[in-house]
């Protein structure tokens, strides 16, 4: 018995980190900030701690399972990239079946979560993550050179998130701070300042008929 949990830990280890990976904790972490940011500024000061951590946590799912979702669909592109070819799905360690299944899974309970805070709250973190994986992934990612332009709305949609968990509403406020991070978020997009060129035009895949990063 001892001998065989000893024999499947390395595995189990694997297989988090691998479904971690398509989780993208970085950029999760970036929005669970966002979102705690905007709630201390709607509580002006800091909000009920029941409330934070549902939200956070609730937050964290679904853009978690957005991400999940985003590395599903990308997974073509992905495979023919050096850059990207090394992710979970293209490399084969996780079935595009089941990143599909996880990412669902995560949106569904983060939804659940969130209206425990209340319904606007989940409603604006789905509406995040359908953001996300349809209007940018599907519709943009390949086709407009403006995709990241117009896809940061689903990196500031945390900040409408946030302010609904504490006031229940979306204030004036919320918006101002809403445009705020989806204008940031363009030019940091790349990760570093200013924006790379070479990561703001479409670029065509080797035997892919469409554009792609």
């Amino acid at each position: 018995m001892a001998s065989t949990v000893r024999e499947q830990a390395p595995q189990l280890s694997e297989t988090l980190r691998n479904y971690l990976a398509l989780a993208k904790l970085r950029i999760v972490l970036l929005l669970v900030f966002t979102t705690v940011t905007a709630m201390f500024i709607a509580a002006d000061g800091a909000p009920r701690a029941d409330v934070m951590i549902l939200t956070t946590f609730g937050g964290a799912l679904a853009a978690a399972g957005a991400s999940a979702i985003n590395q599903f669909w990308d997974r073509d592109m992905d495979a023919k990239m050096s850059r990207t070819s090394r992710r979970p799905i293209p490399s084969g360690r996780v079935s595009p079946t089941n990143a599909l299944i996880f990412g669902i899974a995560l949106i569904a309970w983060a939804t659940f979560i969130l209206s425990i805070v209340n319904w606007l709250t989940a409603l604006l973190a789905l509406g995040g993550a359908f953001y996300y994986v349809v209007i940018y992934t599907i519709l943009l990612k390949r086709n407009t050179v403006v995709n990241i332009l117009i896809g940061g709305g689903a990196g500031a949609m945390p900040v409408l998130v946030g302010w609904a968990a504490v006031t229940g509403t979306i204030g004036f406020e919320a918006l101002i701070l809403f445009a705020i991070v989806f204008y940031w978020t363009p030019p940091h997009a790349s990760g570093a300042g200013a924006p790379r060129p070479h990561r703001l035009r479409p670029r065509r895949c080797p035997d892919d008929a469409g554009g792609a990063w």
